[in-house]
């Protein structure tokens, strides 16, 4: 499954064409390492997306077939860190 429809339909970002976005400016990667939106992501990949004052580290447990629902989505991933900064 592509990343950035991954990132949708797990709702670590609510809407795709952010997450393609967050992806081509180099804000999410794969294992460390950047990752475009159309890259493949399976089960066992870390990834990190950095956002704002975010950033979140997360290990992909499953990889959905099709649309999933909202309490689904939280069993597609595993939180490994969820680090928030602030200006102040």
């Amino acid at each position: 499954m592509r990343l950035d429809r991954f990132l949708k339909l797990s709702r670590l970002i609510k809407q795709r064409s952010v997450a393609k976005w967050a992806c081509d400016a180099g804000r999410v990667s794969i294992l460390g390492k950047n990752a475009k939106a159309g890259t493949v992501v399976s089960a066992g990949d870390e990834l990190t997306v950095n956002l704002r004052d975010r950033t979140l580290r997360v290990r992909v447990l499953a990889v959905p077939a099709g649309n999933v629902s909202k309490e689904k989505a939280r069993t597609l991933y595993e939180v490994i860190e969820d680090v928030h900064t602030s200006d102040a």
